[in-house]
Order: C-alpha cells, then sequence, then structure tokens
C-alpha cells in the first residue's frame, strides 16, 4: 500500500531483487509499478530501463477534473504527466498502462473517451477501463454496463487499446476501494 515513487529507491531495490536469479527470478516484463504519477520521479524511472509495465491511475483527461479524485494533479498537471509517459515509453521501449476508473455522470461519457483518444493517441499504450466500486455515502457511482463498453468500444475503434477490468468482491463490499471505506466509517 502507498505510492511506490515516494519510496522510489526501495521500490527499485525491490524490483532488482525479485527478478535477479539470486532473487525469485521473476521477469521484470511480469511487475507493473503503479503511481499516481509524480512527474519527476518517472522521469527518473525512465533512465533505468527496467523491463517493468508502468502503471499510471489517470482517471480523468483533464487538470480540473483529474484534481477531484487525484490530489497529485495539484503538483503535475495532466499534460505534464502525459509528456512524462510519452518520453518513458519512448526511452524505455515499454507500453504503458492506464487505470481509468469509470464514475457514472463523471467520465463515462464520449466526450471524456473522445478526449481520452486525443491525449494518447500515438503513444505506446493500453487503457485499463475499471467500473468504480459503489461506496455507502461515496460521491461516486458506478457507471452502466453499457457506457462502460461503449466507452471501451469507442476507445478501440479509435487505436487505443482498451478492456474492462473484471470486477471481483463487489458483492460483498470487497472490492477496491470498498474495504477501506468502511474501516475509515469506524474510526
Amino acid at each position: 500500500i502507498g505510492e511506490p515513487l515516494d519510496n522510489f529507491d526501495n521500490a527499485i531495490a525491490f524490483i532488482r531483487i525479485i527478478s535477479s536469479p539470486q532473487g525469485k527470478n521473476i521477469s521484470q516484463r511480469n511487475i507493473s509499478l503503479s503511481t499516481c504519477g509524480i512527474v519527476p520521479k518517472i522521469y527518473e524511472l525512465a533512465q533505468l530501463k527496467l523491463g517493468i509495465t508502468l502503471s499510471i491511475s489517470l482517471h480523468a483527461t483533464t487538470t480540473e477534473k483529474r484534481k477531484v479524485t487525484m490530489p497529485i494533479t495539484k503538483a503535475y498537471s495532466v499534460e505534464e504527466l502525459l509528456k512524462a509517459c510519452r518520453d518513458y515509453a519512448k526511452i524505455t521501449g515499454r507500453r504503458i498502462s492506464f487505470e481509468y476508473a469509470l464514475a457514472k455522470e463523471n467520465n463515462d461519457n464520449l466526450d471524456d473517451a473522445k478526449e481520452l483518444v486525443k491525449l494518447l493517441k500515438g503513444m505506446l499504450c493500453h487503457v485499463n477501463l475499471i467500473p468504480i466500486n459503489k461506496i455507502d455515502n461515496g460521491k461516486f457511482n458506478k457507471s452502466t454496463n453499457e457506457n462502460i463498453m461503449r466507452f471501451r468500444d469507442y476507445l478501440n475503434s479509435h487505436g487505443i487499446v482498451a478492456t474492462i477490468r473484471r470486477e471481483l468482491g463487489s458483492d460483498i463490499d470487497a472490492a477496491c476501494g470498498q474495504l477501506r471505506k468502511k474501516e475509515v466509517k469506524k474510526c
């Protein structure tokens, strides 16, 4: 748990150990580093030319909209983040995975899909669409299956490879975000 690029040296040491023949010998191609997008550290990571997959929690197509769900955006705009991602892909030759949680009537419409295509066009990337989980008293609701599929289909038809993440655990309030929210309420 936590932001790996805030713990850069230890995260890199772990990747090197786990992928070493003297460690677990796990191929770096099977390792994903998921980040909110600390731009200077993305540039630093690119210089290491590791074989890992960089996963960026994007979740919005504009800086203003992303600030609502991703506070790091107050420090680094969407434009700055995507420039760092383009440079990372060029330097490493590795495809970037963009995580995009779809919330009903927030970021799941065709306008957002069109904007995402504009932002990512020509980049070596993949978009992982995540149906947002319903959280009691949460600000956002789950997008409809129709909107999720329409969003995916629009991206795919415009050259951006997109898949929908399989949902697990939401039926028992054990999916991503749900356990944390319940625990926070108890405090």
